[in-house]
């Protein structure tokens, strides 16, 4: 579903049939955090599911406010691979063990 950022992301979920006017982020909901439509401007998972399609990636994700207070709100994502059972480094890689790099893309020195 669209953002009010603009992006397709499948963690927003939003109802305005017959009148309605329900939005709220499931990611942050499941993780108890409060969301506002602002958060979607920076928020990092619409990019790390578009980059990393794998089933067994689950991401969390908790609102921050990096660098001190005089700072917006940020929503901070880190990611788990369900398979491997460890937290992901770079969520836009992946883990490395689910789809793991063609021998093509090898450098040798």
């Amino acid at each position: 579903m669209r953002t009010p950022a603009g992006f397709e992301c499948k963690y927003f979920y939003s109802d305005y049939y017959r009148g309605r006017s329900t939005e709220e982020c499931r990611l942050l909901q499941a993780s108890g955090q409060k969301w506002t439509p602002d958060l979607c401007r920076t928020c990092p998972a619409p990019g790390i599911v578009r980059a990393n399609a794998c089933e067994f990636l689950q991401l969390r994700a908790t609102v921050a406010r990096p660098f001190g207070a005089a700072f917006s709100r940020r929503v901070q994502v880190s990611a788990y691979c369900e398979k491997t059972r460890r937290d992901v480094q770079e969520p836009h890689v992946g883990c490395g063990e689910c789809h793991p790099i063609p021998p093509i893309f090898d450098v040798k020195k």
